[in-house]
């Protein structure tokens, strides 16, 4: 099977990645090697380039000094030209499928004859006012943005999504149908390959104290750092040792650092020594603390979990999907106090032969749900069908982008695109 994959990135290039989109790009890296690992020869189309118009700059200002947010990617004239350069680059190539691992915007004018797959962890309308960016949209910025992906899923003959909120949300939003869709968590970018016994090795050379923290995110605020350090805070009072590792950016506080935060900066995974350093402390550390604010998956918990670590985060987005009671951590409702937390995991460390049965469930778990071959088994078999049914039954690429439905009937009726 040959599969045009279409990515704004260079998937092949990781040093061209910007850091706040390394977890976004990382998986559109791994899902091509899930790809190519099962067998497809990829066609990469990407990277795809936005043409750059002045006034985008002065629209975000506008709206800005208003207290809007605006999201330049909508604008009309995206689409098409990400259209373009993929309809050129697929008349390149024989292909038998169109996948895109990013967001809908890439594929909502593509015309094409191709099975056309979209691979993402959300849908945009999903993260309107729950991602800071989407949020307080300004009405031109909301009404382009259902357009758009409205337009890219009439297009699209499957929609894979990373979890039960993802699709829930898709079908709310957009009514789309149940046959389209399919739930697939998505593996860690760097997943450690353990065994069982290596695993059992790791988990049994961690100590019973300190209790090991590890905060992972780039995003002080959003990631929930301020609660992680409260947790460990309380920890520490309640007389059980605790240090709080923070990877990936500088805990954000008022005067001196408690003496029981560990800061360790951002760690170039891209590099032997970087990918090794944070190998280390990931391996070294109890749980996984995620008190995310807003996250549609929560990929650190399948790389945690990959090393028999179990977590602790909020139960926000697609969250619950990945998390399960006592299986590979807990979750608590958002609001939860930090108080809560520390108690699961005082608790959790006062029964250490218990912790270690949770860390080793939770790599269990990972190897069962939550790795990339996991995801494989689930995926390959499924596009391989796409393509079969495509074969018997050929389609016409749809030569005038659909009639605009509103997929949000509860709003003023009637928008067009």
């Amino acid at each position: 099977m040959k599969i045009a994959y279409a990515t704004t990135y260079d998937v092949r290039d990781r040093a061209s990645w910007p850091r706040r989109h390394l977890g976004l790009y990382g998986a559109g890296q791994k899902i091509a090697e899930v790809l190519q690992g099962a067998g497809a020869d990829l066609a990469f189309l990407g990277p795809l380039h936005q043409r750059k118009i002045p006034i985008t700059r002065l629209k975000w200002l506008y709206y800005r000094r208003r207290g809007l947010s605006y999201y330049s990617p909508v604008e009309p004239w995206v689409a098409p030209h990400y259209a373009h350069q993929i309809e050129a680059r697929l008349a390149q190539f024989g292909a038998d499928l169109l996948l895109c691992p990013e967001n809908a915007i890439p594929l909502a004018r593509v015309r094409t004859n191709l099975p056309t797959v979209l691979w993402t962890d959300a849908l945009l309308g999903s993260l309107v006012d729950f991602y800071p960016h989407l949020t307080h949209l300004c009405a031109e910025t909301r009404r382009r943005l259902h357009a758009v992906e409205a337009a890219a899923l009439e297009r699209c003959d499957r929609v894979i999504l990373t979890s039960d909120w993802a699709a829930q949300s898709a079908r709310a939003i957009y009514d789309l149908p149940q046959d389209k869709i399919r739930i697939v968590p998505r593996g860690a970018s760097h997943a450690q390959d353990l065994d069982q016994p290596e695993v059992e090795t790791l988990i049994a050379q961690r100590p019973p104290a300190p209790c090991r923290l590890l905060f992972l995110g780039v995003d002080w605020e959003r990631k929930g750092g301020p609660l992680a350090l409260e947790v460990a805070q309380i920890l520490n009072q309640q007389g059980i040792e605790t240090e709080l590792w923070v990877l990936g950016c500088q805990p954000q506080v008022q005067g001196d650092l408690p003496n029981f935060v560990r800061p360790c900066g951002f760690i170039d995974r891209a590099t032997p020594a970087g990918d090794a350093k944070f190998t280390h402390l990931l391996n070294q550390a109890h749980f996984l603390i995620f008190p995310t604010k807003a996250d549609t998956f929560g990929v650190a918990i399948s790389e945690a979990n990959a090393a028999g670590v179990p977590c602790v985060a909020a139960a926000v987005g697609g969250i619950s999907t990945v998390l399960r009671a006592n299986i590979n951590g807990r979750t608590f409702a958002p609001g939860t106090s930090a108080l809560d937390y520390a108690q699961y995991i005082a608790t959790a460390m006062a029964d250490y032969a218990g912790y270690q049965k949770l860390a080793l469930s939770a790599w269990q778990h990972y190897q069962q749900h939550l790795s990339w071959d996991a995801a494989q088994q689930q995926v390959w078999e499924d596009l391989q069908e796409l393509v079969a049914e495509a074969a018997i039954k050929p389609r016409s690429p749809i030569a005038q982008p659909p009639a605009w439905v509103n997929p949000l009937p509860a709003l003023a009726k009637g928008f067009r695109a």
